[in-house]
């Protein structure tokens, strides 16, 4: 990035840093077109230096890790999203809870495994988090709202080891980790981790918090990472074709369905969405953040990707680890990475350059056309058919059509208004394209009332 936008992090990190009495902040942003930027301040607690290398615990952010083994699983056929539990796992209560309910955290399922774990600390093995699951409570019946749950994510990763034939951790190693680069990603700190730490809330002093364990409940909140790691991994959640363009972990259209808002997260200001293990923080003017908040004692993290926008990079994401558990700021400042870095670096312009000319046989479909009694626009850009309506916003995406095989007048909307829907084609006896339905909606050169339909024009 520019001297000047590195400069604008930086400051942000080291505002945050002392504004909120962190011990230990370590930053990161990722974008395609730039080298990894980095800012580490303060000092880990402990014999090591803080540096670019130095492990945080990241909390709840390991939940989009258990999401994607999930999806992983329903791409390869092994479940389904809409599976009852006891589909795949001998549970004494709540397996009839669906996957996809866990996933959006809409099951209705009490918040932690029973027990008062966080005054213990110590959670469950996994034979003692099914043995106790008939004492842990439906608070809401499912579909009824969000409410969040680590236990449900436990049961998720247990699913997941199931099916693939080891243990979570073995499975996010292989399936995930690995493939994408994340080495310093552990369920271990490892000898380069931060302490986390209580800040006293009238005094300077910084008192560590005991080392937790999260046992059978790992999939929720287990893993430690660096935040280059994070950053790379939040700009696969947005981005996943620039970082895994096989779709060797996932393919991008699972990560759009995962993407998806299936449930508001407040509902008095409707502030935040929830999609398939992703939170989904819109930003204004079409771009959305989407990623994952983390806590943990001593430990906070904000991991988030950006999506849409103009001057918005490729595989762009930002990751803010810190070792307090009481500086909320933190969680605020991935967001406002990703907005300076778009404000004060943004991608380069690409020029635009003429393509391929529409086929022969559609261009006479291409111009004007009314359907419902609004005007839209027919065109042929980026290789594909697309349609937007003549007085769209420049920034709200079109209509893209994909051919249907042998169907040689017929498409199938694949994103943008009516996705899923067919258009079908009408020509007359000298092949000229005079009707098209759209959605079952009748579209015309001219506008028409819906009972100025021409039957004639049928022969």
């Amino acid at each position: 990035m520019t001297t000047a936008a590195t400069g604008r992090l930086d400051r942000l990190v080291r505002e945050v840093q002392a504004r909120g009495r962190v011990p230990a902040v370590a930053a990161a942003v990722h974008r395609a077109d730039r080298p990894l930027w980095t800012c580490v301040v303060g000092g880990t607690g402990n014999d090591t230096a803080l540096d670019e290398d130095t492990r945080f615990r990241i909390g709840s952010v390991t939940k989009t890790f258990t999401a994607v083994l999930t999806l992983q699983c329903r791409d390869d056929g092994l479940l389904d999203l809409d599976d009852p539990l006891d589909r795949h796992l001998d549970l004494p209560a709540h397996g009839e809870l669906t996957v996809r309910r866990l996933l959006s955290h809409t099951a209705g399922l009490q918040r932690e495994p029973y027990g008062d774990v966080w005054d213990t600390l110590r959670a469950p093995d996994a034979d003692r988090l099914v043995a106790e699951l008939a004492r842990a409570e439906r608070v809401l019946p499912p579909g009824r709202r969000y409410h969040y749950s680590n236990l449900g994510m436990a049961l998720l990763g247990r699913l997941v080891g199931r099916v693939r034939g080891g243990t979570w951790a073995e499975v996010l190693t292989e399936r995930v980790l690995t493939p994408l680069g994340l080495t310093a990603t552990t369920a271990d700190p490892g000898p380069r981790a931060a302490t986390g730490f209580l800040v006293d809330a009238y005094s300077d002093e910084a008192r560590p918090e005991p080392p937790t364990d999260f046992g059978a409940v790992g999939p929720a909140a287990q893993l430690w990472s660096t935040a280059g790691d994070m950053a790379r991994w939040a700009a696969f959640l947005a981005d996943p074709g620039a970082l895994d363009p096989t779709g060797g972990v996932l393919a991008p259209a699972t990560l759009e369905e995962m993407r998806w808002p299936v449930t508001v997260t407040d509902e008095t200001t409707w502030s935040g969405g929830f999609g398939l293990g992703l939170i989904l923080v819109p930003q204004g003017q079409r771009v959305v953040h989407v990623g994952h908040d983390g806590a943990m004692p001593g430990f906070l993290a904000g991991v988030y990707g950006r999506r849409g926008g103009e001057g918005a990079p490729a595989a762009f994401g930002a990751a803010v680890l810190g070792s307090s558990g009481a500086a909320v700021d933190l969680l605020e400042l991935p967001h406002r990475l990703l907005a300076a870095a778009v404000e004060h670096d943004p991608a380069d312009i690409v020029p635009w350059r003429p393509g391929t000319p529409a086929p022969e046989h559609l261009r006479g479909l291409l111009g004007r056309w009314w359907g419902e009694g609004f005007e839209y626009v027919f065109g042929w850009h980026d290789g594909a058919l697309q349609a937007r309506g003549a007085g769209d916003p420049t920034e709200r995406p079109p209509a893209v059509f994909a051919p249907v095989p042998e169907q040689p007048d017929v498409f199938r909307t694949v994103s943008g208004r009516e996705v899923g829907e067919l258009l079908r084609l009408t020509r007359d006896s000298a092949g000229e394209v005079v009707r098209m339905h759209w959605a079952t909606y009748r579209f015309t050169r001219r506008q028409e009332t819906f009972d100025g339909y021409d039957f004639r024009a049928d022969g």
